[in-house]
């Protein structure tokens, strides 16, 4: 795989690509479970075999990464504190600074003040996106039915 220095964007080339989706849909059938810690065997290039344990979650990581990397998609790999300024937090909103002030003092999101400096918690942010995203898909269901009764050619099957 091609690295990147600079950014660490992870460039697949086309054996990568084809190993990447077989990897993905093998992957799925392990992460099906209810279990927090998953166990597999990988082998060094001395054929020595070596038993891993990873939380689950990382796995769900990796199946992402496996699945952009099938489509040959580039993929970055970016950590993120567990609490954030308000810049970086608007920025993984994707909105300006002032309006996520507006949010904070809505209540919408939770904040600390640290002198004249405001945190917000990762977790915080990211459930109040997964609100946003939920109120969106159905204020667009709900378009999309008042099309479809108003017969504006959105009709199902056509």
């Amino acid at each position: 795989m091609t690295t990147n220095n600079v950014d660490s964007t992870l460039v697949p080339n086309e054996k990568e690509v084809a190993t990447a989706a077989e990897s993905h849909v093998q992957l799925a059938g392990v992460l099906s479970t209810e279990k927090q810690m998953q166990r597999f065997e990988i082998w060094d290039d001395g054929q020595r075999q070596h038993t891993v344990q990873l939380p689950t979650l990382a796995l769900r990581l990796l199946d992402r990464v496996l699945a952009e990397l099938a489509m040959g998609n580039a993929v970055r790999i970016a950590a993120i504190r567990p609490e954030l300024t308000l810049i970086e937090a608007a920025d993984l909103l994707d909105v300006s600074r002032l309006r996520l002030v507006e949010l904070l003092e809505q209540n919408a999101i939770p904040y600390t003040k640290i002198g004249r400096r405001s945190r917000v918690k990762t977790a915080d942010v990211m459930a109040y996106k997964q609100r946003q995203t939920v109120k969106s898909r159905q204020a667009m269901d709900e378009l999309s039915k008042q099309a479809q009764a108003l017969g504006m050619g959105y009709e199902r099957g056509k």
